[in-house]
């Protein structure tokens, strides 16, 4: 069951303004990016569930969220079906995220009043989403839309919230470019959490990419 609810997801997001996104099937590892992540300002973690047995690593980080990390927002994306959803959201998912946008996992996440961000990439998708309750979409893969695409969905839908992930990377001139253009956050990947990082088990070298990228996001949202 979740421990935050949705609103306080959303306003989280606002605030920080950054979702890292990780996955490994190394449980130790797992858990020392989240740390780092969380010491470094982060308040939410998008676990990309895309392996055999993700949801037992899972569910093993949000029990040591849980217990460890007060504050940690804990997520699943690369949700395909409801499913999956519903699985997540057993083992303590905060909020949903996939690739494409489907009513049948809006209709289960909506159920349990837990956020659900779904991949858009049309103004179309976007406002049926938002019909079916959506706070966040999901713009995936954003370097394929760029910034200027957000711009161009806020001029008739300013209300809209716009997650970009995918294209997004931790320096001033990109992130720049994203939220002038009005992005509510970013989700970052392997931009964020290198290879080099994961492979040399650099967390000191991650905590300060995640400290100084939230402290430039505040920056450019102020």
């Amino acid at each position: 069951m979740a421990q935050f609810s949705r609103i306080e997801v959303v306003n989280i997001m606002k605030e920080t303004g950054l979702v890292p996104l990780f996955f490994s099937q190394d449980l130790e590892l797992s858990k020392h990016i989240l740390k780092a992540c969380y010491d470094g300002g982060a308040r939410l973690l998008e676990f990309t569930a895309r392996g055999d047995f993700a949801h037992e690593i899972f569910g093993q980080m949000t029990k040591y969220a849980i217990s460890e990390l007060p504050g940690m927002v804990m997520g699943v994306g690369s949700i395909t079906d409801a499913a999956s959803a519903s699985l997540y959201m057993a083992l303590g998912a905060n909020f949903i995220v996939t690739p494409v946008f489907r009513k049948d996992i809006a209709i289960v996440c909506n159920r349990r009043k837990v956020l659900w961000s779904p991949g858009c990439g049309s103004l179309t998708e976007i406002a049926q989403a938002e019909e079916m309750g959506c706070e966040i979409v999901k713009l995936f893969p954003g370097d394929s839309f760029g910034a200027k695409f957000i711009k161009n969905i806020k001029g008739p839908q300013p209300w809209t919230n716009i997650m970009p992930t995918g294209g997004v990377s931790p320096n001033k001139e990109n992130l720049k470019e994203w939220f002038d253009a009005g992005a509510t956050c970013v989700g970052m990947g392997s931009q964020l959490i290198t290879k080099d990082i994961v492979d040399q088990q650099n967390f000191k070298k991650l905590e300060e990419q995640v400290r100084w990228t939230i402290e430039t996001i505040k920056s450019l949202k102020h």
